[in-house]
């Protein structure tokens, strides 16, 4: 009975993780990214409780790197990282006297002692 009840658990939670995932990726996409910790989070339930989905994320890191390394940071909790590079990234769809943040980070790089 343990056996059964332990699988229909982990069913459960990789439902819900899912669940979060789906919520987390249509915030992703809103313009504040606040919604994308529901991504983590719900990706966290997911592999943890699926081996299937570990190995489907491993393939997925290693044929779409660029857009599975900010998740696998944020799984490891970086979170500041990730979103100055997020950031910059969305810059690049501003205009190019908008764009701001690089050059402040210039600033500040060379005004240091």
């Amino acid at each position: 009975m343990d056996g059964r009840l332990r699988r229909a658990l982990q069913a459960v939670w990789i439902l819900v993780g899912l669940f979060l995932m789906a919520v987390g990726a249509i915030g992703a996409l809103l313009p504040t990214h606040l919604l994308g910790v529901f991504l983590v989070i719900g990706l966290i339930m997911v592999l943890r409780n699926s081996m299937k989905w570990r190995r489907r994320f491993v393939r997925y890191q290693r044929r779409y790197p660029r857009i599975v390394h900010p998740l696998r940071r944020l799984l490891r909790k970086e979170v500041w990282p990730v979103l100055w590079h997020q950031t910059l990234r969305s810059e690049r769809a501003l205009p190019p006297t908008w764009r701001r943040l690089r050059r402040w980070r210039r600033e500040l790089k060379t005004s240091r002692p």
